[in-house]
Order: structure tokens, then sequence, then C-alpha cells
């Protein structure tokens, strides 16, 4: 069984969703420390003004862990909706899939960012993408040790036999604890991706997976997985 354990990200960019595409089980990793100004609490999007960041106000304390931050100030969802609507109002596929995120900005009010991220991330997997992942959290499991002992601990306890790690993890992983545990690892290569039709050139791929849904709409999994000649494994 192939696990992937990644934070939870704020409308995540395509990559995020090709990972959990690739692996049996997703692990929600929001029992760590939060960090400021990262892909926890914002991302981006494109806009006719060029890249817009989107933020989620959580306020800059460190000493939380990311299932423990609070959203407190609500007046953000009414503007990201706002401006993701005048920016992508004219795309081919925006009407396709306006209630599911009107319901998400307009529809409830967020408190807790861990909560928020994992609902949508989901939803998009699910709905958008026709992906048939199990998700988890990390909290479900009974984790010790610090760092990468605490990774391997939680790998461990999924009972995976394989870990798809993401490719900056390769500064602290240490390939021979997993050989000694029995578990393969790889690392995901987000290299490659098409460019597709996208308002307000020149192409970016680094934004939010909203901009491929709702340029592409249903081919958006063409642009994610379809296009490499073997699939994975």
């Amino acid at each position: 069984m192939r696990v992937a354990i990644i934070q939870s990200n704020y409308i995540p960019w395509k990559g995020y969703f090709d990972i959990i595409r690739d692996v049996d089980t997703f692990v929600f990793l929001d029992d760590v420390q939060y960090t400021v100004r990262d892909w926890r609490s914002r991302n981006r999007i494109k806009t006719k003004d060029g890249l817009k960041w989107l933020s989620v106000p959580v306020g800059a304390d460190t000493r939380r862990l990311i299932h423990e931050v609070a959203i407190t100030d609500h007046r953000w969802q009414a503007e990201h909706w706002t401006l993701i609507e005048q920016s992508y109002a004219k795309t081919p596929f925006f009407n396709q899939y306006r209630e599911l995120f009107e319901e998400f900005y307009r529809g409830r009010v967020w408190t807790n960012l861990s909560e928020m991220n994992q609902y949508l991330t989901r939803r998009v997997a699910r709905e958008c993408l026709g992906l048939t992942t199990r998700f988890r959290d990390s909290r479900e499991f009974q984790v010790e040790g610090r760092k990468l002992d605490r990774l391997l601990d939680l790998i461990v306890q999924t009972g995976a036999t394989s870990y798809l790690s993401g490719p900056s993890a390769r500064d602290y992983i240490d390939a021979q604890r997993f050989a000694e545990l029995g578990i393969e690892l790889a690392y995901k290569d987000y290299s490659g991706y098409p460019e597709y039709p996208q308002l307000y050139p020149p192409f970016e791929h680094a934004v939010s997976v909203l901009d491929l849904l709702f340029n592409v709409g249903p081919d958006a999994p063409d642009f994610l997985w379809g296009w490499r000649k073997e699939p994975a494994q």
C-alpha cells in the first residue's frame, strides 16, 4: 500500500492532487507546527492584473499546531470569493463548479484552518477529479518521536509498504531508515506538466487548482496525470 503524508493547504495547487492520485492513502499532517507565509493559509490565482495572493488571516503566531489555528476574522471569505468570481467568470467552466466553491466561501463560516483545508481538498479530489484515494488525519494515530522518527512511526502505523514523498524532503530523509523497515521510498516528480488554455498570459503553473478546473473543466485529469506515458504505480 502506497502512502503520502503532507500538511493541509489552502486551495492547493494541481500537484497536490497529483500526489493524492498516486497513493492509496493520503494523510493530512496537521499535528505539526504552523508556519507563516506558507501554503497552509494562502495560495495564488491569475487575475487581469497578474498573480494575486489569497491569504486567510490567521495571525503570525507559530506556537500553534496546524490543527489549532483558529480563524476569527471572516471578512476574507466574501473578499476571496469576489476576487475569484471577477477573475474567472469568463472561463469556460466557471459555472460548472460555481455552486461548489460559492457554497464553500459563502455558505458557511469557517473557524478552523485545518478543518477548512481538509474539507475543500476532499471535495475537489472526489467531486472534481474523481479520485478514490482514502483520506486520513495524522491525529488518528498515536505517534511518537520527533522529525524523521515521528514520520516513520506514522508511516508504519498506516500499514504502508511504500511511501511517496514530496521532492523537498530529500534534504532530511534518510533512505536507509526506510530500507531497514522494508518500506519502499519514492519522490514525487512535479516536472513536465503541460500548459493548458489559461487567461492572462504568460502561463503560470504555480497557482491554485481553481485555475485548472475553471479553464479546462472535466479535462483537468488530462493535464495532471493523463499526459504521462506510464500511469502512476
